[in-house]
């Protein structure tokens, strides 16, 4: 197992339109196509009050490119956020990492 690391800099203000668009669209149509979050986070304290972190689970290399692929082409997902962007783009910079657990990791 591997998890890709996603952190969304929000320009400021936007964070909610964000969480919003998530929670209401994007999680149905990751469903879909069968991608797995293994969470969300906001920052409670210290830099990137306006940043949304998560991860995704994946099989394999093969299996993220795979899947986010189809979601990308999805017609339903540019749908979506062309939506929740019609007052304005909500994502200033993405960042993404894909990680490997170590030995040790309580997650696998």
């Amino acid at each position: 197992m591997i998890y890709e690391l996603r952190i969304y800099q929000c320009i400021p203000g936007r964070l909610p339109a964000l969480l919003k668009r998530f929670e209401t669209k994007t999680l149905d149509i990751w469903t879909k196509h069968g991608i797995r979050p293994a969470g969300f986070w906001t920052v409670l304290i210290g830099e990137g009050n306006n940043d949304l972190h998560y991860l995704l689970a994946w099989e394999s290399l093969a299996e993220r490119e795979q899947k986010w692929n189809a979601f990308q082409a999805d017609p339903e997902w540019h749908k979506a956020r062309d939506e929740s962007e019609k007052d304005g783009l909500m994502i200033a910079n993405i960042k993404t990492s894909i990680l490997r657990p170590t030995a040790f990791s309580s997650i696998r």
